[in-house]
């Protein structure tokens, strides 16, 4: 093989491992993106059933629900819209109505099957994602981040 036919042979095959190295990469981060919605935002937009997103408000008042197996019921709510939301596990410790939520899982029909439930960690603070959902639908009058009263 001549020399000439050599480095090509190398450079083709040093971009073919390029490509796939890359092509697993792009792979790995789209089966990894996980978009926020609110309740307004699920209402309003149509959602994939088959994706896993993450879903934020605050918890209904009066809404949670303890079932048998473990598994948790509960409604959450924006300004002007609700979805009701199941999960099998042990809910966080400040996880409490009234209190803002992000869970983590896939629509199934009308009710959100959560595998992950995140709660705010300090009576001050509010995810950023739920707080602009709020500020969007005109409910927010909460503390912003920073713990300060919000205008």
């Amino acid at each position: 093989m001549k020399r000439k036919n050599k480095r090509l042979t190398f450079v083709m095959i040093a971009l073919i491992f390029v490509g796939s190295a890359v092509a697993l990469v792009l792979t790995a981060f789209e089966e990894n993106i996980v978009f926020f919605f609110s309740p307004t935002d699920l209402e309003s937009k149509k959602t994939p059933t088959k994706q896993r997103f993450r879903l934020g408000g605050l918890v209904a008042k009066a809404s949670v629900k303890k079932q048998g197996g473990g598994i948790t019921q509960f409604q959450v709510i924006d300004a002007t819209n609700s979805v009701l939301v199941r999960y099998k596990g042990i809910l966080p410790d400040l996880f409490r109505e009234g209190q803002g939520v992000v869970v983590e899982g896939r629509l199934n029909g009308s009710v959100f099957q959560a595998d992950e439930v995140l709660a705010k960690h300090d009576e001050n603070y509010m995810p950023p994602e739920v707080a602009e959902a709020l500020k969007k639908s005109g409910q927010w009058q909460g503390i912003n981040t920073t713990g300060s009263k919000a205008q």
